[in-house]
């Protein structure tokens, strides 16, 4: 069983129950909690350094803003920075969203083992994908139907972000600029391209013009 674990979770008490509950059900030799992406990239770093990594890492998707400066902001930005420390870590998501559209592309592009949705049986099912991550199994719970998005595509909030600035008349290098001056994840031009050429296909689109006139006709905008 994995013996030490990073805990990424803004929610102080969610964390602690977190670790509670593994500590309790796995005997876990180490679990550290870190409110913030930056202080477990922090963590992770100097743990890798001293040849005591950590075995797994266990994060939200989204972190709230607050007083304090942040360089990494979200979940996902946090599993890409660790990886490129170590591409054999383990990674389980650990959040309230239930949507397949969103939940696929952090398998399919980031590549993280489990998604465990949370909810009333949120930690009973996070011992379960703990247990088959560690057997080199992927976990997605179980009220999770990722394929559902085959016949049906559904758009995130930040496919809705990029529709709002193209509606605005900016190009997708502008988009991307003005996401990195924001500090707003992933932004890069690359990105936002696939995002966009996802979205005309998804919906017939010609161009742009035409791919805004029929989500507004769709009300999808």
């Amino acid at each position: 069983m994995f013996q030490k674990i990073l805990i990424a979770e803004d929610f102080q008490g969610e964390s602690q129950g977190i670790a509670d509950a593994l500590k309790n059900k796995l005997q876990i030799q180490e679990i550290q909690q870190e409110l913030y992406c930056d202080k477990a990239y922090n963590r992770f770093k100097v743990a890798q350094q001293n040849n005591v990594p950590y075995d797994l890492l266990i994060t939200d998707l989204h972190f709230k803003k607050n007083h304090v400066t942040r360089r990494i902001t979200s979940g996902q930005a946090l599993i890409t920075t660790l990886r490129k420390l170590d591409p054999t870590l383990k990674v389980i998501v650990n959040s309230m969203i239930d949507n397949p559209a969103e939940i696929n592309p952090l398998f399919k592009e980031l590549h993280i083992n489990a998604y465990v949705c949370k909810g009333r049986d949120g930690l009973l099912e996070l011992t379960k994908a703990i247990h088959e991550v560690y057997h080199n199994r992927t976990y997605v719970s179980p009220q999770i139907d990722l394929n559902s998005t085959d016949t049906v595509f559904e758009m995130d909030a930040f496919d809705l972000m990029i529709l709002k600035e193209l509606a605005e008349g900016l190009t997708k290098k502008e988009i991307s600029e003005k996401f990195k001056r924001e500090n707003i994840k992933p932004n890069s031009e690359s990105t936002i391209d696939k995002k966009v050429s996802k979205l005309f296909d998804a919906f017939g689109a010609r161009n742009t013009q035409n791919l805004i006139a029929k989500l507004a006709r769709k009300g999808k905008i």
